[in-house]
């Protein structure tokens, strides 16, 4: 170096005695000027690209690391409800959470609350004191497991605040009882700051951003820096725009934050529970860290500048200058050597070889470090020296020299993504990441090895996307993988079929057998589901006890129903456990694209219905979607919605119809009935929703109102001196099973202080099959307040003669069948008289129900029936018609 920077001085001595020297050189001095502060703002610039680019690498880094984390947060809360559920479900509802607190358990910050709400809304168990509704957001919570049975943890976002004015985020979970109804909701309430402990100012910044958006987009809690927030409003100007799933971007502070911080933006969703983690790294922080470089690097440019004016005068500071420079870049070339010999990255420095025309045909190593030579399979001084052509396979050489010529011709190159090294690659790692940057006639490359993350990954893939139980795809599999074969059917104008399978008995089995037994049976019927199908199609278990069966393609419309058929047939086998056989059946719902929706929210909806279907009509078979079926479901749902509404605000009303002595025509008792007056519908017949009332259980609320309202009826009457006579209410198989009815008659005969005497019972024989035990008691509790007990429409159900004489009845109502029969034949006089003499040998009395005409009224005399009730005698009417009724000596006329 030193021989040619003399050689440049004395030459530079001789022009400067020249007179061209003097015309050129102020014109050299511009150029060379221009030149240095042309570099100072492109560098600059280049500065910012780089760090724009880098932020959004960080910032998606940063999202993907706190998505996981939320993940795996929101999976050991899901993991807590369910044993929480489980530990409720198998403790016959005696679990009590605020021992379980004592004991150390739900202890830590996080926990704000942890409950168990009952069917009604009741707070059962919890941690810590709270009401039926702490926010909106746990009714609407509430109500959706209430009318949805799907057992799925549910999330609710944005963060509410409690009745203790702490704001939190609500996690639920459905519960139900033996029979597979809705019994309530376990509810874990979370500090918000647990989703914020994630932040950490060293990768994030002190102005950093975390925020967790619910499925709507809407912000659900947030952090800047240290200051938490619960209010989006304090953070965000307005709202974000997110359109993907995964994704980075730059929003300008001014008018997206409140503290108008530009910021790098990184966004990931979770599939499984709905949210958006999101990560923002501020700019202005990102280039404060750049900006002592950018004032240093202009004081150079300045000192260049004057360098470079007094450049011609000061020729030995120009040596001692170039001198420097020299020591310089022999302590960077030291330091990076130390740099890239101590990581576990490939480091290759490369020549460009020229053919006589100028274009690249090779690549010559002239420098590595350590780890790149190790790549290849050699030691450093082995590869230095040695060409590419002579270590890469022909085709392979070929895309490695295109791809290093393109570096070489714009200066730089970074794969985008990971790739996957091809079989004939020589290097020794399976995947890699590459960095290629151009430095003069040379090329430095940087190639790391990741080969254990891409694994590390794949796993977690595998991980995500099946089952663990069964080896099955999952539903999350199902969510990504529907609206790819959704897009490939449209391209190619084929079907898909999705066929929703439940099963019938396995909580049978579960229940009885245990989980273990649960789990083999599960995993007996995947492999049974697989050996009935086509390669191309997929099974995935949803969840609990219930699959899906992918069909892609479907060329025929008559292809699903035969493939319902082959798995109806195999679950004609009996499954074996230990030596026990299960029956287990499968109720099977189809729906098909395009014909029954075009996105996979309506298609796996509308299976589930068709599946619904099959299971009202009786299990063990298969049917397509109709919309019919959304439709009967739809006012079926919308009639429970009104029903529940309709018993809160008490839109009911009791018709009472009489009943009369045969013989007399005096009035003995008569029946409460109860009737829903809709404000916009007018009366709704009790046909209606009394049995959507049975099926949902709301049966029990209605009840106890029926209850309520006629004692307070009998009291009025009372008040009123009226010759009351006994109201008798009918009590519903759900509400007599409970076990609560004798203490409910027991608090409103106490509450109107009224005679038991004047409270009758009506129980339907359906109402009384079950433990002898069990309903001897009950109707012993209920005969011991001194009510008489009535057997409701007699001969329609399942009562037996040495049944009616062990549990002791009063009174049997003879069902309008067989008042009927009466005058149509001879022998529904002779049946009817045969009850009747049975009722007499039980000393019972026997009312007959339905009587309509005066020739049934005279059979009934003939055969000694004791009562009767009927139109003959009076519709049901309202309260206030009975006045009458009561004062009227006999309701039968002289001549009946």
């Amino acid at each position: 170096m030193i021989a040619p920077i003399s050689k440049w001085v004395k030459e530079l001595a001789f022009l400067r005695n020249s007179y061209a020297f003097i015309l050129a050189w102020p014109l050299i001095c511009a150029a060379l000027i221009s030149t240095v502060w042309w570099s100072y703002y492109s560098g600059i610039e280049q500065d910012k690209k780089l760090l724009h680019t880098n932020a959004l690498k960080d910032a998606a880094s940063l999202s993907r690391a706190y998505a996981q984390y939320l993940n795996r947060t929101i999976e050991q809360l899901d993991q807590i409800s369910m044993h929480v559920k489980y530990d409720w479900e198998h403790s016959n509802r005696s679990l009590r959470l605020g021992e379980l607190r004592s004991q150390g358990l739900f202890t830590a910050s996080q926990f704000a609350l942890v409950a168990i709400l009952d069917k009604k809304a009741n707070p059962v168990t919890s941690t810590a004191p709270m009401e039926a509704w702490q926010d909106s957001t746990l009714k609407g919570l509430f109500f959706y497991h209430q009318f949805n049975n799907s057992s799925a943890m549910q999330i609710g976002l944005p963060v509410v605040v409690n009745s203790s004015g702490k704001p939190v985020v609500q996690f639920t979970r459905r519960l139900e009882n033996a029979d597979e109804e809705f019994d309530g909701i376990v509810v874990i309430s979370v500090d918000p700051s647990y989703f914020s402990s994630f932040y950490d100012e060293q990768s994030i910044g002190k102005s950093g951003l975390l925020a967790v958006l619910s499925n709507e987009g809407v912000v659900g809690t947030s952090r800047v820096g240290n200051i938490i927030s619960h209010v989006s409003t304090d953070i965000f100007a307005k709202e974000l725009s997110i359109k993907t799933p995964i994704g980075t971007d730059y929003f300008p502070g001014q008018s997206i934050f409140v503290d108008q911080k530009s910021r790098f933006l990184g966004w990931q969703s979770l599939d499984a529970y709905k949210v958006t983690a999101v990560v923002g790294l501020s700019e202005q922080e990102l280039l404060s860290t750049h900006e002592d470089a950018w004032k240093h690097n202009k004081n150079s440019t300045i000192t260049a500048t004057i360098v470079l004016l007094l450049f011609a005068a000061i020729a030995t500071w120009m040596s001692t200058r170039l001198a420097w420079r020299k020591y310089q870049a022999k302590e960077v070339r030291d330091t990076y050597r130390l740099a890239t010999e101590g990581t576990d990255e490939g480091f290759y420095m490369m020549n460009a070889l020229h053919d006589i025309h100028g274009n690249i045909i090779d690549f010559q190593v002239i420098d590595c470090n350590a780890q790149g030579a190790l790549f290849f399979g050699l030691n450093r001084e082995e590869l230095v020296g040695m060409n590419m052509s002579s270590l890469q396979g022909e085709h392979y050489f070929k895309t490695m020299i295109a791809t290093y010529s393109k570096a070489m011709e714009v200066g730089f190159y970074e794969d985008e993504y990971e790739y996957e090294m091809s079989d004939v690659s020589p290097m020794n790692i399976a995947w890699a990441k590459r960095r290629l940057v151009r430095s003069g006639a040379s090329l430095a490359v940087t190639i790391q090895d990741i080969s254990a993350k891409k694994e590390a990954e794949q796993e977690l893939h595998r991980l995500a996307n099946r089952d663990g139980l069964t080896g099955l795809y999952n539903r999350h599999w199902l969510i990504g993988y529907l609206p790819k074969a959704i897009s490939r059917a449209k391209a190619s104008d084929q079907m898909i079929a999705l066929l929703f399978i439940d099963l019938d008995g396995f909580k049978n089995v579960n229940d009885t057998q245990g989980h273990v037994a649960g789990d083999h049976l599960l995993k007996s019927v995947a492999s049974r589901l697989q050996s009935v199908l086509r390669p191309s199609d997929n099974v995935v278990r949803l969840g609990g006890d219930e699959f899906l069966v992918a069909m892609d393609p479907v060329e025929l419309e008559s292809k699903p129903a035969r493939v319902a058929e082959r798995i109806a047939e195999a679950f004609k086998q009996p499954f074996w456990w230990e030596g026990i056989k299960h029956e287990i059946g499968a109720s099977i719902g189809i729906s098909m694209f395009p014909r029954d929706g075009s996105d996979t929210e309506t298609l796996l909806k509308n299976a589930d219905i068709a599946m619904y279907s099959v299971k009202a009509a009786g299990k063990g078979h298969y049917d397509f979607f109709k919309p019919e079926i959304y439709t009967k479901l739809k006012t079926r749902f919308e009639l429970e919605q009104a029903l529940s509404h309709a018993i809160e605000v008490d839109q009911f009303v009791l018709y009472y119809q009489p009943r009369v002595n045969t013989i007399t025509g005096e009035m003995t008792s008569m029946e409460a009935l109860v009737r829903w007056i809709h404000p916009d519908k007018g009366l709704i017949p009790p046909i209606d929703f009394i049995p959507i009332a049975e099926s949902t259980g709301m049966i029990l609320r209605l009840g106890d109102m029926v209850i309520e309202k006629a004692c307070a009826q009998i009291a009025a009457w009372k008040e009123a001196q009226l010759p009351v006579v006994p109201v008798s209410i009918n009590a519903s198989a759900r509400q007599f099973n409970t076990g609560h009815l004798p203490q409910k008659l027991a608090d409103c005969l106490t509450k109107y202080q009224i005679n038991s005497a004047l409270l009758e019972v009506e129980i339907t024989e359906s109402a009384m099959m079950g433990e002898d035990n069990a309903i001897i008691a009950e109707l012993s509790s209920i005969s011991a307040l001194g009510i008489k007990l009535l057997v409701d429409d007699f001969g329609t159900g399942y009562s037996s003669l040495s049944q009616l004489q062990r549990l002791d009845m009063d009174i049997l109502k003879i069902d309008r069948v067989f008042t009927n029969e009466l005058t149509s034949s001879s022998e529904g006089e002779i049946f009817f008289k045969a009850i009747v003499s049975m009722a007499h040998a039980l000393n019972m009395s026997v009312v007959a129900e339905g009587v309509e005409t005066k020739e049934q009224l005279a059979a009934l005399r003939r055969l000694s029936c004791d009562e009767i009730q009927g139109y003959f005698i009076s519709r049901p009417v309202p309260a206030d018609q009975i006045p009458a009724l009561l004062n009227q000596p006999f309701l039968l006329s002289e001549n009946q």
